[in-house]
C-alpha cells in the first residue's frame, strides 16, 4: 500500500464551511466601499469641527467698532480717538483704527469697485483685540466710548458666533446620521450575504442538525466567517480613506485642500476603529440572520 494512504494530513477533517467562496470578493468590495465612505465622513466632520472652533475663537477674541463722527471732527480723528480710548479699557489687548483704504477693501466684495467713489461716506472702523483670559464685554467698550463722547456702535460678533456654532452642530449631527446610514447599509448587505451562504450550504446545515449541532454552533460558523471578511474589508476601506486624507493634507500644506476644512495629521487616527467596527457589525448581523433562518428550519 502507498504511504500516502497513511498520511495524516490527507485524513485530517476539513472545515465545515469552505475557506473561500466566490461571493466573498463582492462582499469585501461592498463593505470596503462603505467603510471608506464612513471614514471620509468622520475625517470631514473632524475638520469641520476644527474650523468652527477656530472661527469661534477668532471672533470671541475680537470686536469691531463702527465710528460715527459728528460735528467738526473728521472720521479719521474720531477713529483714532476711539482706538485710544478702547486701548485703555481693561480686558483689551490692542485697539487699531483702520484706514479708509482698508475699510473700502472690506466693502468692495459687497458693493463693487465702481461703487466706491471718493465722496462715498465710508464708515471708519476700529478693530479691538480682546484679552483671551479675561475679555472685555461689549457693554464695557460701549460705556467707555460714551464716557469719552465718541458716537460708535460696538459689534462683539455674538451673532456670527451663534451662527457658526449652529452650523457646526448641523455638521456634526449630519456626519453622525450618514455614519449610521452606512452602518445600516453594511448590516443589510452582510445579512443578505449570510442568508445566501446559508442557502448555499443547506446540506451541511441539515447534516449538522441531524448530528445534534445546536443553533448557536452553526450561527458561530457564519459569524466568524463574515467577521473576518468584514475586518479585511475595513482595513482596505480605512486605508483608502487615510490615503485620500493624507494626499489632501499634503496638497494643501497646513490647511488641507481649503481653509474651510483644515485637515490635521491626527485626523487620520479616526480610521483606526473602522476594521474593528466592521468586523463587529458583520458578526452581529451574521449571527442574527443565521439564528433567524435556522429557527425557521426548525
Amino acid at each position: 500500500m502507498s504511504d500516502a494512504m497513511f498520511d495524516p494530513a490527507r485524513w485530517r477533517p476539513g472545515p465545515l464551511l469552505p475557506r473561500r467562496d466566490a461571493r466573498d470578493g463582492a462582499l469585501i468590495f461592498v463593505v470596503a466601499v462603505l467603510c471608506f465612505l464612513a471614514c471620509l465622513t468622520s475625517i470631514g466632520a473632524l475638520a469641520a469641527d476644527r474650523a468652527a472652533r477656530g472661527w469661534t475663537s477668532q471672533l470671541s477674541d475680537s470686536a469691531t467698532v463702527v465710528i460715527q463722527p459728528h460735528g467738526a471732527e473728521t472720521p479719521d480723528a474720531a477713529a483714532a480717538r476711539a482706538a485710544e480710548v478702547l486701548a485703555g479699557v481693561k480686558g483689551v489687548s490692542e485697539a487699531r483704527a483702520l484706514e479708509k483704504e482698508k475699510a473700502e477693501a472690506l466693502l468692495e466684495p459687497w458693493l463693487g469697485r465702481e461703487a466706491l467713489i471718493d465722496d462715498l461716506p465710508v464708515p471708519r472702523l476700529v478693530t479691538v483685540d480682546l484679552d483671551p483670559k479675561a475679555p472685555a464685554k461689549a457693554i464695557d467698550l460701549d460705556r467707555a466710548l460714551k464716557a469719552a463722547g465718541v458716537d460708535a456702535k460696538v459689534d462683539d460678533h455674538s451673532v456670527w458666533i451663534d451662527d457658526i456654532k449652529r452650523a457646526a452642530g448641523v455638521a456634526r449631527w449630519s456626519a453622525l446620521a450618514i455614519c449610521l446610514l452606512i452602518i445600516a447599509a453594511a448590516t443589510a448587505v452582510i445579512g443578505f450575504a449570510t442568508r445566501a451562504g446559508l442557502a448555499a450550504h443547506r446540506d451541511v446545515i441539515e447534516v449538522l442538525h441531524l448530528s445534534g449541532a445546536e443553533t448557536g454552533f452553526v450561527a458561530r460558523l457564519f459569524q466568524t466567517r463574515f467577521a473576518i471578511a468584514a475586518g479585511i474589508a475595513g482595513v482596505f476601506g480605512a486605508g483608502g480613506a487615510a490615503a485620500v486624507a493624507a494626499l489632501a493634507r499634503l496638497a494643501g500644506g497646513g490647511q488641507g485642500l481649503t481653509p474651510v476644512l483644515p485637515l490635521a495629521w491626527i485626523d487620520l487616527l479616526a480610521v483606526l476603529p473602522a476594521p474593528l467596527l466592521a468586523a463587529l457589525t458583520a458578526a452581529i448581523a451574521a449571527r442574527l440572520a443565521a439564528a433567524a433562518i435556522l429557527k425557521q428550519l426548525g
